[in-house]
């Protein structure tokens, strides 16, 4: 017969203050990191991907060649001057401030969620089509 011990760790913070106080920085932390990228809506009917106007925000989201974000950059909406101005990152579909700014007749729409990512369907206004992905807490589906 064999006996099998385990020895269970725990931190050394004894005050249940605390540890409340440590679990409420943690949850903090983790929702401003998240709500802060949430740049984009998917319209649950259409399908389509928009980014809106807003200066107040800090962003700068990629979406990428294929489902991994060290793949090539395809496009960039970031609220940097930098970013956009002259497309730094060299995206071959542009870098914008916003889905406004696309060429008249360009347009984004969602096709399924491939894990993490989103895969995306950039069209252009001739019907040339290109897909990329974007991490799927970039945006949310209303």
């Amino acid at each position: 017969m064999t006996c099998v011990i385990y020895t269970v760790y725990s931190l050394p913070i004894q005050s249940p203050a605390m540890k409340k106080m440590l679990a409420f920085i943690l949850m903090l932390m983790l929702v401003s990191v998240a709500d802060a990228q949430v740049i984009g809506r998917v319209d649950k009917k259409s399908k389509e991907f928009t980014v809106a106007s807003n200066p107040k925000a800090e962003y700068r989201v990629f979406g990428f060649q294929y489902a991994n974000n060290t793949t090539r950059k395809m496009i960039c909406f970031s609220s940097r001057v930098a970013d956009v101005k002259d497309n730094f990152n060299k995206c071959p579909l542009g870098s914008y401030f916003n889905t406004n700014e696309m060429k008249e007749g360009d347009r984004i729409v969602y096709i399924g969620g491939v894990g993490t990512f989103a895969m995306m369907n950039y069209i252009s206004g001739s019907g040339k089509k290109t897909i990329f992905f974007l991490p799927k807490i970039n945006f949310t589906i209303k």
